[in-house]
């Protein structure tokens, strides 16, 4: 394996403590092993696919039982769908399955110590596996991150450091410190974060017993997105669907850059300046990885939408009502459903991160 630039196409040795090129471009994994399904394990946990997972072979797995979650029916008015449950992971989000293969990766390598920035659900994921590692972390938030966040990250012992100002400064100051030296085990950069998310694709297709017309996400950065995008193409390859679904990702209006290049028909976001919303975990100005998920949403003949603020609340509350308690990130792609109407019949909405997470409204 190998880690290849997206941007100049330099290739660099596997090493999980690199995570951009020289450049400043982000990476991908080269020659990753592929999904077979013969291959799939009885483990009852994200490890089942072990095989398809770009890890050296005798890294000993950090887990703390992520993945493999509840796909439970549901309607919505008229239609009916399907709510994959990755609030239901071990630290409340979907970013738990990034985070295991990071951990796994990174003790794997002998570090000791990493840094990451988050608006919360990335960081206090991080700081449980990294405890669960034996590894020390320090986690940079914006300072308007959800209390409840904050309070997660400094319980499982890592260090916290709120940043005032927008999202951008927390980016920034991690950024010294891995100009300092750090390790960085960011959740947007990482090249394996992506290949912790497309488990959840594999989860889905194994769930359902086959691909589903459509799958609904929030898009912040992306990753999620990138993830879903290449366990469905890597299923493909592997003759378990013929098709891929059609990803839509939501974005919340106020912070909207990748659902605005769509509508202008680009193939990258501008910057744009950070909208206040209440979607703190899409609140992503300058998403870095916007060309890569405009083509995987083109690929998949999918499409980007942005909601209100009160569509947002809306559906959340709407959701709640129907027994399923998620943070406002988690509501996006519901708030679009009514826009889709029956074209959204059977699909799968990705519900992100838990209630219990989010401020008390």
């Amino acid at each position: 394996m190998k880690l290849a630039c997206s941007r100049c196409g330099t290739a660099h040795p596997f090493d999980p403590r690199r995570v951009r090129c020289d450049c400043g471009g982000t990476l991908t994994v080269a020659g990753a092993p592929a999904f077979d399904p013969a291959q799939v394990s009885g483990e009852r946990c994200l490890w089942r696919y072990r095989h398809a997972l770009p890890l050296p072979p005798d890294a000993a797995p950090v887990t703390l039982g992520e993945g493999l979650t509840p796909l439970v029916s549901a309607d919505w008015g008229d239609i009916s769908i399907w709510l994959k449950c990755e609030h239901l992971n071990p630290t409340g989000s979907f970013k738990d399955r990034g985070s295991a293969l990071l951990a796994t990766a990174l003790r794997a390598a002998g570090v000791a110590e990493v840094v990451e920035d988050s608006s919360g659900n990335a960081g206090s994921s991080l700081a449980a596996y990294a405890a669960r590692a034996g590894i020390a972390a320090t986690v940079y938030v914006p300072a308007h991150a959800s209390p409840v966040k904050q309070a997660q990250i400094a319980a499982y012992g890592a260090r916290l450091v709120a940043v005032p100002g927008p999202r951008i400064q927390a980016a920034r100051a991690v950024q010294r410190a891995v100009d300092a030296g750090a390790v960085y085990a960011s959740h947007v950069y990482h090249p394996l974060v992506t290949h912790g998310f497309k488990t959840i694709a594999f989860e889905i297709v194994e769930q359902l017993g086959a691909a589903p017309p459509m799958v609904l996400l929030p898009v912040g950065h992306g990753t999620l997105l990138l993830g879903l995008a290449q366990g469905f193409v890597e299923l493909r390859a592997a003759r378990c669907i013929e098709r891929l679904p059609r990803l839509v990702g939501v974005q919340a209006a106020l912070c909207a850059p990748i659902a605005a290049a769509w509508a202008r028909g680009e193939e990258e976001a501008a910057s744009i300046d950070e909208g206040e919303t209440v979607a703190e975990g899409a609140r992503i100005a300058a998403p870095v990885h916007s060309r890569a998920v405009l083509a995987a949403v083109r690929q998949s003949d999918g499409m980007l939408l942005a909601v209100s603020e009160a569509e947002i609340m809306a559906a959340r509350q709407r959701l709640a009502h129907q027994g399923f308690y998620v943070e406002p990130t988690s509501a996006l792609p519901l708030a679009a459903l009514d826009r889709l109407g029956d074209a959204a019949g059977n699909a799968v909405v990705v519900l992100t991160g838990s209630g219990f997470k989010a401020m008390s409204e």
